[in-house]
């Protein structure tokens, strides 16, 4: 591996016109694509094997043309202080509103509040409802525009009116400003690492021409695709970070090398020789975290899985061959690492730096540091015991939108139900009497406690399936809402002649949160037994590969601990920004395991590496770890620095479900870096001494030689330095 990337290294480097070249082509050609494809909405959600997406399936066969998963808007009206939407005035607006939506080219429906009985009981509050015939992702911008000036049309009459549903998807903000912030902290951290703002600025150059790649190719096969807005963003951070990290760590190799006194071609193919076998397996770890979520089988995670991890492959080709032909750019002008010290002092450095320091401190008090380590990361991971999963809704968003002041006004007129009703397929196509089965279902439910109103049953032209809509008494995101769900299921369904499911947006979030939850056990044990089985390959060793996924267990439960404090309990809440807890995204441990699984191993593969390169050219574990850190505690953590910075930068969006995912990715990323492989991972290395590198000899012959240290670049270049050493003169 390192003598196949040296090679690489040293021709990217010679042939830097033709690899700049083939990497602004590739840019230009993304960036057309992307200026030229037409505007993805939000992905559609469905959920295969779940009862709720059995029962939209079921409806789309029983009421052909009722588009069962087709998007829906209700907009909710107000009276003024004093006055009721039963007044005369009130109801001509009303009625100009459903005619004015009635005549919306995808429009199924409309409903009129005063025939519906959708009038709150103080007559302050009414609602009308829209139905279309294509899901939220697949409207018209027209069909959206009209919503909202219907909304504002009414507004201008003297009521309080605003939009809620999934007609009106409320827009994503990937905070901007935060991001900007996140690359300025990045530029800044860079700058003091490399010594240079030539040096600096080509990990943050190639970075954002590899996320501007990527997330170009993701709009253009957006539409195709069905991917939403949330799939760009997230591959925007995720590639942003690692592509910043991986030039990071060549671009300060390549110093190094220069420091010994090598050529700057020779100095390109040794970085990329060995960072780059760093950066190839630490690549390879987040890959394949990211793409195991697609056995999760969720259509949106899997694509949201896929398009980061081929975000982070063109980060990972990028970091081996457009960082050696920029470096070829740049020539002198990016000096050897400790230059300018070296000419402040006259001498070469002796002195040892802080990560010598630290590495030499926790070997004097392994046990120590790694009793303290484990016991505080123990403590903030103590909340995960109290974590509640479920999907964010309306009432999450900010109160600056429209859909969160229409959640409100329902909830405020006529109970927080409103806001997340069930739909309850009866399927009594195998009933003797469907009608009579239809009563059963309705009767058990409005037997049932926190329900609030069951609708009578509605059945299909052929009369063999009924729909019944039941408005539970607590909101969508509720443990009681979700028990009523089950309730359903399991005691109505049970006494019904017929079969009896359960579907609607809130029984689809609270299946989801289900099948998240089963799967996330079976997905930490492919994701982290393929990982252990590379870095076996990667180390040569049992207990090192070991102790990097238990630490990495330990980082991530300190993470998702911190979550929940913060967006479900509230804890610094308004410092964050969070406007509303809740139930943490049912997506957030299994998406947390993956990602914080890939970066963790970064910092694993690039640190200890490092330190397995010292053992193996002969010096003990003790004196190992101290070079390790010498030559890479600096760089990790910058590059940790960077990351949470660029992570962090997220926290500022409007978007809950980002803001929670850069809030945990940032503080997940603090803990592993810092605590663990900063702290536990050397007291754990210097307690197990020579054991540490240990591996069976029936194993160690049957792995491949992968050669992340580099000894064969060291072979090979002790023999090219001077081919006569060992020949004998011969008299002839």
């Amino acid at each position: 591996m390192a003598t196949f990337l040296y090679k690489l290294g040293r021709l990217a480097f010679r042939r830097r016109h033709f690899v700049a070249l083939i990497w602004v082509a590739l840019l230009t050609l993304a960036g057309v694509g992307a200026a030229s494809a037409p505007a993805a909405g939000s992905t559609s959600f469905s959920i295969p094997g779940t009862e709720a997406q059995k029962a939209f399936d079921l409806l789309e066969q029983r009421f052909p043309g009722a588009s069962a998963d087709g998007a829906t808007g209700r907009m909710v009206f107000k009276a003024p202080e004093g006055e009721k939407m039963t007044d005369a005035a009130h109801k001509a607006t009303v009625a100009k509103t459903v005619k004015e939506l009635g005549d919306g080219s995808e429009v199924v429906s409309v409903t009129d509040p005063f025939t519906t009985n959708a009038v709150s009981k103080d007559g302050t509050v009414a609602y009308l409802s829209v139905k279309y015939d294509a899901p939220a992702v697949g409207l018209k911008d027209a069909t959206r525009n009209a919503l909202e000036t219907a909304g504002n049309d009414a507004r201008a009459t003297g009521l309080t009116v605003d939009v809620g549903g999934d007609a009106l998807q409320a827009q994503p903000d990937a905070g901007g400003v935060g991001e900007a912030i996140g690359l300025a902290i990045a530029a800044v951290v860079l700058v003091i690492t490399l010594g240079s703002m030539i040096a600096a600025g080509l990990p943050l150059l190639t970075a954002i021409i590899g996320v501007a790649i990527g997330v170009s190719t993701i709009t253009v096969l957006a539409e195709p695709l069905d991917l939403g807005d949330t799939t760009s963003t997230l591959a925007a951070m995720i590639g942003l970070a690692v592509g910043i990290d991986y030039a990071l760590f060549i671009v300060s190799r390549y110093r190094a090398e220069l420091a010994e006194g090598r050529d700057r071609e020779e100095a390109v193919g040794r970085a990329t020789g060995t960072a780059g076998s760093a950066v190839v397996f630490a690549g390879l770890t987040v890959v394949i975290a990211l793409a195991g979520l697609s056995v999760v089988n969720v259509p949106m995670l899997t694509k949201m899985g896929l398009a980061a991890a081929g975000t982070v492959v063109i980060a990972v080709l990028i970091a081996l061959t457009m960082i050696p032909a920029l470096l070829g750019y740049a020539g002198r002008k990016i000096r050897p690492a400790g230059e300018k010290r070296k000419k402040t002092t006259g001498t070469a450095l002796s002195k040892p730096n802080l990560g010598t320091r630290w590495a030499s401190f926790v070997i004097r008090r392994p046990a120590a540091v790694l009793l303290l380590g484990v016991v505080g990361l123990g403590a903030v991971a103590l909340p995960v015991g109290q974590l509640e999963l479920g999907l964010p809704d309306d009432g999450s968003q900010p109160t600056s939108t429209t859909q969160r002041r229409a959640y409100d006004l329902l909830s405020e007129g006529f109970g927080p139900g409103f806001n997340g009703p069930l739909m309850i397929v009866v399927d009594a196509k195998n009933s003797d009497d469907p009608k009579a089965a239809a009563t059963t279902v309705t009767d058990g439910i409005k037997g049932l406690k926190d329900v609030v109103t069951v609708t009578p049953a509605t059945f299909n032209k052929a009369g063999d399936t009924a729909t019944i809509t039941v408005v539970p008494d607590s909101k969508p995101s509720s443990a009681r809402t979700e028990d009523l769900v089950h309730a359903i299921r399991d005691d109505v369904a049970s006494k019904a002649d017929a079969d009896v499911l359960v579907t609607g947006t809130t029984a689809l979030n609270i299946d989801f949160s289900q099948k998240l939850s089963d799967a996330l056990i079976p997905y930490l044990a492919l994701v982290v037994g393929l990982a252990f089985l590379l870095l076996i390959v990667v180390f040569r060793s049992i207990l090192v590969p070991l102790k990097a996924a238990l630490g990495f267990l330990l980082s991530v439960l300190a993470a998702l601990g911190a979550v929940v404090a913060v967006f479900q309990w509230g804890w610094l809440g308004g410092l964050l920004g969070v406007e509303e807890t809740g139930p943490i995204m049912s997506m957030m441990p299994i998406f947390m395991v993956g990602v914080v699984f890939g970066l963790a191993m970064d910092y694993e593969v690039f640190l200890v590496t490092r330190m397995r390169e010292a053992y193996v050219h002969g010096e003990s574990p003790s004196q190992a770890i101290v070079t390790g850190f010498k030559h890479s505690a600096r760089v990790v953590v910058a590059a940790a620095v960077i990351m949470m910075a660029v992570f962090g930068g997220f926290i500022s969006s409007g978007e809950s479900m980002i803001k929670m995912i850069g809030f945990g990715l940032a503080i997940a990323v603090l803990f592993d870096a810092f605590v663990v492989r900063m702290a536990i991972v050397p007291a754990v290395l210097a307690l197990l001494g020579h054991r540490a590198w240990w591996l069976p000899k029936w194993l160690d012959r049957a792995l491949p030689n992968v050669d992340v240290e580099g000894e064969g670049l060291r072979t090979q270049n002790e023999k090219d330095a001077d081919p006569d050493d060992d020949r004998e003169l011969v008299r002839v």
